[in-house]
């Protein structure tokens, strides 16, 4: 299988520490002959943390913005990228983990929901897909009822619902990827990712079990206005569910 891009969708160290985004960047370079040469990078809620430091102050969380940049190889936490005309729309966390904002969701300030509007609305014609990525679901589910993903999730979803040609890539969760991943029910499509490292389910007793046995990813087919959304079972290489998403 050909790829013209991965998407990584946050999350990609477990800290925003140098030494785990070397060794990243080591892994990216030692299977750069196996890899598309558009490789987006998002940034997630784990890009905020270091475990030995606790809770950043503002100059912790600078710093640690400017190791994603430097790594994803752009200006700014939320950035876009046309890929065979196509729209490919990434959002991103500005704080995290801090005196002034919460370690889980992601904070969107009015520049960036400004600056996307006007991305969406950038040579847009009707019925061609619109791909958009943000790491922390605009709802969470964790069992226990819906919680805001972001400070801003009402207003990004009324304007996502503007353009069905929107297909929202979310991560966070770790839910085992299913065909209950995907959800076009509302005015735009979307999608939960799955994980890689590990994935979170709820035992008997209502707790949360990790399992670091089945890494998850989507497959992504574009023809025209069709896209085709396949879920993998990337260690047994086996296909999960296939759904559609048409714009006409």
């Amino acid at each position: 299988m050909k790829l013209n891009a991965l998407v990584l969708n946050g999350d990609t160290v477990d800290q925003g520490i140098d030494s785990q985004y070397k060794t990243m960047t080591d892994i990216l370079e030692k299977n750069k002959s196996l890899l598309p040469k558009i490789i987006i990078k998002n940034i997630g809620n784990h890009e905020f943390y270091d475990y030995d430091n606790g809770t950043n102050s503002k100059e912790d969380v600078n710093k640690k913005i400017q190791r994603y940049l430097d790594f994803a190889n752009e200006d700014k936490v939320y950035h876009d990228k046309w890929i065979n005309n196509y729209h490919f729309i990434s959002l991103g966390s500005e704080d995290g983990n801090s005196d002034t904002y919460d370690s889980m969701n992601a904070f969107i300030s009015n520049t960036q929901f400004k600056w996307l509007k006007e991305k969406l609305n950038e040579n847009y014609e009707k019925g061609r897909p619109i791909f958009v990525f943000i790491h922390q679901p605009l709802t969470l589910n964790w069992g226990w009822g819906d919680i805001s993903g972001t400070n801003k999730s009402d207003t990004i979803k009324d304007l996502l619902s503007q353009y069905p040609e929107v297909i929202l890539f979310t991560s966070h969760t770790h839910k085992q990827l299913s065909e209950k991943c995907f959800d076009n029910s509302k005015n735009y499509t979307l999608l939960q990712t799955g994980s890689i490292s590990y994935t979170l389910s709820r035992n008997d007793t209502g707790d949360f079990t990790r399992s670091f046995s089945n890494p998850y990813g989507l497959y992504i087919t574009v023809i025209k206005n069709d896209v085709t959304i396949n879920g993998r079972d990337i260690k047994n290489n086996q296909w999960l569910f296939s759904n559609t998403s048409s714009n006409k």
